[in-house]
């Protein structure tokens, strides 16, 4: 292989090795192809030539040859491989170029010292660019011829003329790519004519958020899953598609804010409107039901912040006794603890930045459910945007390969914290539906196979006092969110309706001493001797 497919394969010498000496190959560095364009040199030599030059240069970490084994060197961040091409960069003008050529006539005595004759070192030879990178053997030979400018070898070389497939990486591949191209005209007509597939643009998918969202409808029992860039764009995006101009939705009282002034102040400029009900109020349902023309049925089970359920499989089989869709944003429960498909609903819904992701670390949201209504949420999708980054599906992926642990830890550690503040003389009242006390228990015990892992409760005093307990609390972080891996507090009254005034937030239930408190990961000891410790301090 020609020495110029090395520097263009693996691109400038790698900096993460601290190492001084390596620091001289960068200013000699020169990113003169013509010199190797007609030198086909093999790793081999390139390694025999500048080990004689300069050990300033090169220097062979211990390990080396088993680095570039037929496994590790398909890693393009070989250190190894990135050392022998940083050496291969010199220009015309180095030093170091006089020291090989005068070593020409012992460059196969150095190599077979400083490469030992085992399998691996006769695998080195030549090893770069073959198997996964094979497609790029010859480059400088052929594919690049044209080029006349490093500039653009710099952009397209191991890229343009295809690249190798990482199909045998344990973990999914971020593809980071805003579009996706067709190698001649007739491809692209195929594919306009449907004869093909592809992603084609950025916004209508992508590799790595497939994966998330095949994960995600593995889970729910979904025919197919929608994954965006928040949990209201999700929501939004669903209730644009699914409800038309002129239509009429039915939520509940108790739900996340932002949803609710969506439906209250933006659906409306479309001429939907919205009846609100109790979560338990069947009779208001029926009522609804037969006095508009709904289209949907959408609201949390369990609510925010009160934690109230709804019977998924009842209300499923009243709104399609009507023709009306049952969407169910089940956040709070997650995919593990709750079904809400095989319970009856059309669509699950979820803010996957929660539980799903499960880090504090990524914005996502999902919609879940047969593909005929997610393709027409993803019709809209294609329009109005949203995509989720690559990378943060990276991030979704790589969260729920713990989901299931980590939704084991809170949901035992969220009932046992809900018990022991039921039972706290300085509490006032305790919203968990784990909970015997809660309104709908026997309902929660039947739809979900755990409560979750946030429990809300109120302080007994008033703002002040909630204030100060709040602040005396050493572990949780006072914070919007929930469903991280570190538990989170916030007074809801604060931080979620401190632009209406006092009556304005009773009118939704949120009282000045109410507080949500989402249960981490931590030891559950801990967690209880900070609880205690804050109670005590008011």
């Amino acid at each position: 292989m020609a020495g110029s497919s090395h520097a263009r394969l693996l691109g400038p010498a790698s900096d993460c090795r601290s190492c001084p000496d390596l620091a001289v190959a960068g200013r000699f560095r020169g990113h003169s192809y013509s010199r190797f364009t007609h030198e086909a040199k093999s790793v081999k030599a390139t390694v025999a030539s500048y080990a004689l030059s300069s050990s300033r240069i090169f220097k062979f970490p211990p390990n080396f040859v088993r680095q570039l084994s037929t496994k590790a060197r398909r890693n393009c961040s070989n250190i190894g491989v990135a050392q022998v091409v940083a050496a291969s960069w010199s220009n015309n003008s180095s030093p170091f170029q006089s020291a090989a050529a005068a070593s020409a006539n012992a460059v196969d005595a150095a190599a077979a010292a400083a490469v030992p004759a085992t399998s691996d070192a006769a695998a080195l030879e030549g090893s770069v660019g073959t198997e996964s990178l094979k497609v790029e053997e010859g480059l400088g030979d052929s594919r690049t011829s044209v080029f006349d400018c490093d500039g653009s070898v710099a952009i397209h070389a191991g890229e343009r003329f295809g690249r190798g497939r990482v199909d045998d990486a344990i973990t999914t591949p971020v593809v980071n790519t805003s579009a996706y191209f067709f190698k001649k005209t007739a491809d692209l007509l195929d594919f306009k004519e449907k004869r093909a597939v592809s992603f084609e643009y950025g916004r209508y998918g992508n590799p790595t958020t497939i994966v998330a969202e095949e994960k995600i409808s593995a889970l729910e029992g979904a025919e197919s899953t929608l994954i965006v860039a928040s949990g209201m764009c999700a929501s939004t995006m669903m209730l644009l598609a699914l409800v038309p101009a002129g239509g009429h939705i039915v939520t509940t009282t108790d739900c996340y804010r932002k949803t609710r002034i969506f439906i209250e102040t933006i659906l409306p400029k479309m001429g939907i409107t919205a009846t609100t009900i109790d979560p338990a109020d069947m009779n208001a349902l029926e009522v609804a039901l037969k006095e508009n023309n709904v289209s949907l049925f959408f609201t949390e089970s369990p609510t925010n912040p009160f934690l109230r359920c709804v019977d998924i499989k009842l209300v499923s089989e009243m709104c399609h006794r009507h023709g009306a869709l049952v969407c169910i944003d089940g956040t709070f429960a997650t995919p593990l603890n709750q079904k809400a498909l095989s319970l009856g609903a059309d669509l699950v819904l979820h803010s996957a930045t929660k539980y799903i992701g499960g880090h504090n670390d990524v914005l996502a949201g999902c919609v879940s459910g047969s593909l005929k209504l997610v393709s027409e949420i993803r019709n809209l999708h294609h329009v109005i945007g949203g995509a989720l980054n690559p990378n943060a599906a990276y991030l979704i992926i790589r969260g729920m390969k713990t989901l299931h642990l980590r939704v084991q830890q809170q949901n035992s550690s969220a009932l046992r914290m809900a018990k022991l503040l039921e039972a706290h003389p300085k509490i006032k009242c305790v919203y968990y539906p784990g909970l015997p006390s809660h309104p709908e228990h026997n309902l929660a015990k039947r739809q979900m196979t755990g409560f979750g892992g946030v429990v809300s409760f109120e302080v007994d005093g008033d703002i002040t006092t909630t204030i100060k307990f709040i602040d005396s609390l050493k572990i949780p972080y006072i914070a919007p969110s929930f469903g991280g891996c570190e538990s989170i507090i916030d007074q809801p009254a604060i931080m979620s309706y401190w632009d209406l005034n006092q009556t304005e937030r009773l009118k939704y239930g949120i009282k000045d001493n109410l507080v949500r408190f989402s249960i981490g990961i931590e030891d559950f000891e801990d967690l209880k001797a900070d609880i205690l410790q804050a109670l005590d301090a008011i």
